[in-house]
């Protein structure tokens, strides 16, 4: 790819995306795939005034050989030089930008029981740090493409040709060509008006059917929020993009109101590995049964990470007759194939999408019914016939999705 192709997605991420300020600190995470479109990161972040940068890399084939070497006690391990660091990033409150790429089969033949239940241990170590930084920092999730990566999604190309197909459907998904900001302005109005109509209708419940054998009812808390687009900083106000690309208008639902059953729509790429053909059933909101044709051990070990896992943290709205979807590509990667069909997640839910959070603690709004879990696994439920109706909490049915979009 281009170097001013990659310096204007750089340019992207840093003044839509994360949204650099003045003197803040950056702190990058990416995989060795794409150093030189790091490096431009970088740049970017210091040309917007950034005061210091930092990239913490990672690497599948080493974190295999440390899940197979290592003992349970060791790979789990929190050191007090990884606290202290997160204890200095809740004072300082750098910026986030998370760089994908990663293989969709990298950590294929792992010990996932082992690796699960370690990498488990280690998120809910940081996760009280994480909650002192949630809705004070910006933070953005993108994606570059690997040979690896590339070749998954195209396996029929030379890794060359793959890599610069998947960088130009990266591009184009992530609403990068042309004018970035301008695309990025107009999306984020759009996604507005219609978590603004959503929010006026007073939702109590929306009942999910489709053909594949989906028929779910998820209930919402009067104080549940639909959000979609770009966020703001309880702080500061500073205005941000968590995602790009994202096409979705979300919020987090009550986590006792979950009843039926839910079948996948596309695989979900979990821990480095691929489940397929996967449903599950809910009962008082909690996933009483899953199933999948692959994967579907490690499915139920990641639903059994904490208690919270198994209840339901996001329902999340989006067009079937979206960009991603109408690309014809299956990404292999959530941030992608999240945007290309509704989906929900298990797992956390979304403090912010609590009306009133700001004058919450984290405890209050998780005791009044947002869900709280170490883990939130996206997984993608919408079909080119997916139906939702909304029951509203005076009684009324407003038809929300007919034949897989939006049906206002």
């Amino acid at each position: 790819m281009k170097k001013t192709v990659m310096r204007d997605f750089a340019k992207l991420l840093t003044l839509k995306g994360a949204n650099v300020q003045k003197n803040q600190e950056v702190v990058i995470f990416a995989e060795l795939d794409q150093p030189e479109f790091v490096k431009i990161l970088v740049e970017e972040c210091y040309r917007a005034g950034a005061s210091k940068v930092s990239v913490e890399w990672s690497y599948q084939p080493i974190e295999k050989l440390h899940v197979r070497h290592q003992k349970e006690k060791v790979l789990s391990r929190v050191e007090e030089w990884e606290i202290e660091k997160m204890k200095r990033r809740v004072e300082t409150l750098p910026a986030y930008i998370y760089l994908l790429s990663e293989d969709p089969d990298g950590l294929k033949g792992v010990n996932q029981k082992k690796m699960a239940k370690c990498s488990g241990i280690r998120r809910g170590a940081f996760k009280p740090y994480r909650d002192q930084m949630d809705n004070k920092h910006q933070w953005c999730i993108a994606a570059v493409p690997s040979k690896a990566w590339a070749k998954k999604v195209f396996p029929g190309e030379r890794a060359s040709v793959a890599e610069e197909k998947l960088w130009n459907a990266i591009l184009m998904t992530s609403r990068a060509e042309g004018d970035a900001i301008k695309n990025w302005e107009e999306h984020n109005a759009e996604l507005r008006k219609r978590y603004t109509y959503l929010n006026s209708l007073g939702i109590s419940e929306l009942h999910y059917k489709s053909s594949n054998g989906t028929d779910l009812r998820v209930g919402m808390l009067p104080e549940s929020r639909f959000m979609g687009g770009s966020d703001r900083l309880i702080t500061n106000g500073v205005e941000y993009n968590a995602n790009i690309p994202s096409e979705e208008c979300f919020t987090s639902p009550d986590r006792n109101r979950a009843d039926g059953v839910v079948y996948a729509s596309m695989p979900l790429s979990l821990q480095g590995s691929l489940v397929e053909n996967f449903w599950m059933r809910l009962e008082n909101g909690k996933i009483v049964e899953a199933h999948a044709e692959r994967n579907e051990e490690l499915l139920n070990e990641v639903l059994d990470t904490d208690e919270g896992a198994r209840y339901l943290g996001e329902c999340a709205l989006v067009p079937y007759d979206s960009p991603i979807r109408n690309s014809g590509i299956l990404f292999y990667n959530t941030l992608f194939d999240e945007n290309a069909a509704c989906h929900l997640a298990f797992g956390e839910g979304f403090s912010c999408c609590f009306e009133g959070f700001e004058n919450l603690s984290l405890e209050e709004i998780h005791a009044r019914g947002i869900n709280d879990s170490i883990v939130h696994v996206d997984f993608m439920i919408g079909t080119e016939d997916l139906s939702i109706t909304a029951k509203t909490f005076d009684g009324k049915e407003i038809e929300i999705f007919k034949n897989g979009n939006w049906a206002f």
